[in-house]
């Protein structure tokens, strides 16, 4: 175990080789620079294969082949490189191929600019590709968590054979914290189903294409298998941590560098007598609505706090299930909120949910 002091994308980077990963395909985009910057001498120190693709497209059906046959492989991008990945990611989950793929997310939509956002929430958690499918998807909010999660993406990715995200953005990336490397050894998990083209073995096949003669119902039954899949996951890997939920009367959710902000927001409310508890997703999806249904059933309101115009705010609405209000407060476009502005949203929604009590409480006709 070594402790260093390091920006989040190359935190990311050396955990990634520390779990085992050998093949890295990428195409350089701004905040995530540094992951293929950094890999690009690691992997070569160690005998792996870097490559900078033509694209993020070429880039990410690289990973699909290099996790068909069985290789620790991963890709790092940002927002609208992401947005190119969709229709391989889609024909990864289909196939049922472990790999990690890496999100530092910037202002959108379109280009936008280089700033941190948390815009691709709903891109990560809906499947931004065709087709009913999930990833496993980890939100980090510092670095240890970014090395921690990242070594665990590697492990899940393999245990489920399916392509697991890092969901992060370009604070997380380009700030610096101490952390400490692990020193691990690589799970080695059996692989039967990869195409390593040993001499003598049964036939395989790694597809997302079934339309063969003979194959009526064979992509329903296959469509049922992933779903049986993504309930494992939901059952098993929610991951999730509260703080003085138990007894707050506003309860926050926030996830990744707002739900760091939000933090301490929620202490500054509590030095001012506000019962203020936080709620922060770790896994996006599967999502912790159990964990959020337990806490309405005390709180007196939710706050949900985002870096982008309201995304996790209806999954959120969807948990709390309409026993009481949910309020939102975010800002887009790459802009960074600050501990006073989520204490001031605090404030606020507690004030207009007194006030909307009120007004329930007293019939229009009342004198």
């Amino acid at each position: 175990m070594s402790k260093v002091l390091i920006t989040g994308n190359e935190a990311l980077a050396e955990a990634a080789v520390r779990a085992g990963c050998r093949r890295y395909f990428g195409y350089p985009i701004t905040p995530q620079n540094e992951i293929p910057e950094y890999l690009s001498r690691r992997l070569r120190e160690l005998g792996g294969t870097f490559v900078q693709a033509e694209s993020e497209i070429a880039a990410i059906n690289m990973v699909y082949g290099a996790a068909a046959v069985g290789e620790r492989a991963m890709t790092s991008s940002s927002s609208p490189g992401i947005s190119l990945m969709q229709e391989a990611l889609s024909y990864m989950a289909a196939s049922e191929l472990p790999a990690v793929i890496v999100n530092m997310q910037r202002g959108g939509p379109g280009l936008g600019n280089i700033g941190p956002s948390q815009a691709d929430y709903f891109q990560a958690v809906k499947g931004g590709g065709h087709g009913d499918y999930k990833l496993l998807v980890y939100a980090p909010s510092n670095l240890q968590e970014i090395v921690d999660l990242t070594v665990r993406a590697f492990d899940k990715a393999d245990e489920y054979r399916n392509p697991v995200m890092i969901l992060g953005d370009g604070v997380l990336g380009q700030m610096m914290e101490p952390v400490e490397l692990p020193d691990i050894k690589p799970k080695q998990i059996e692989k039967p189903w990869a195409l390593t083209g040993a001499h003598g073995r049964p036939g395989k096949v790694i597809r997302s294409l079934f339309m063969l003669p003979g194959e009526e119902g064979a992509l329903e039954r296959q469509n049922y298998k992933l779903k049986a899949k993504y309930e494992r996951m939901t059952e098993r890997e929610v991951m999730c941590e509260t703080v003085l939920a138990d007894d707050a009367e506003i309860v926050v959710v926030a996830f990744g560098t707002s739900a760091r902000i939000a933090k301490a927001a929620v202490n500054s409310a509590r030095i001012e007598g506000i019962k203020a508890g936080l709620i922060r997703p770790i896994t996006l999806f599967p999502f912790p609505e159990k964990i959020i249904a337990k806490v309405a059933g005390h709180a007196e309101i939710f706050l949900v706090v985002e870096m982008n115009m309201g995304q996790m705010v209806e999954d959120v609405r969807l948990a709390v299930n309409g026993r009481v209000p949910v309020s939102f407060y975010g800002r887009p476009g790459g802009a960074v909120l600050s501990v006073e502005e989520i204490l001031s949203a605090i404030q606020s929604s507690l004030s207009r949910d007194a006030d909307q009590a009120k007004t329930q409480a007293v019939p229009k006709w009342a004198p």
